[in-house]
């Protein structure tokens, strides 16, 4: 009988991955503007860190559970091809996130707007955030989740009140 190698001897030694701090998921995105062709960049969001790729290309990577607004357009000979609006919000290590083109290696999608109307409305729903003087950023995660259902719904999109984040922020606290 051989005996038995101790626990750590056993165990392999740590693999940090790209994207990864020490068993920490960090939410990279990937953003892009070539003129009148594709311009993808963030409304809103506190990257811990960018990386500027090339001339045309950088790479701002989260923190988990940091929120930001990515805003996707793109265009051809004609005009608009693409105009979308996803308000993400990177994920815990243990938690699940879903794929989402030029996000590594997913998010949670909080909010995703589609077309020149529905990207329109929200932009215009985070200019009204920040005329009351909150910063996107700290904005209840149900809020935006509402907007997006609203979205889908079709129907007026609620307003983000001073009140509604003092009870989000009072929630935070009991936490």
């Amino acid at each position: 009988m051989q005996p038995r190698p101790s626990s750590a001897q056993s165990l392999p030694s740590a693999v940090v991955c790209p994207g990864t701090m020490r068993g920490r998921t960090r939410m990279r995105v990937s953003l892009a503007f070539v003129e009148h062709r594709v311009n993808v960049w963030l409304r809103f969001g506190r990257p811990a860190r960018e990386t500027i790729l090339d001339r045309w290309r950088r790479v701002a990577i989260f923190e988990p559970d940091a929120l930001c607004c990515r805003v996707k357009w793109i265009g051809n000979d004609y005009g608009t091809a693409l105009w979308q609006l996803m308000v993400l919000q990177a994920p815990m290590p243990s938690d699940g996130a879903q794929r989402v083109a030029g996000v590594q290696p997913g998010a949670r999608i909080l909010l995703r707007a589609d077309g020149v109307i529905q990207v329109k409305a929200v932009l215009a729903a985070i200019d009204a955030i920040e005329a009351s003087g909150i910063d996107p950023c700290v904005v209840a995660v149900t809020y935006w989740r509402t907007v997006g259902n609203r979205l889908a719904a079709r129907q007026p999109l609620p307003g983000y009140t001073a009140e509604r984040h003092a009870a989000h922020l009072a929630r935070g606290a009991l936490r």
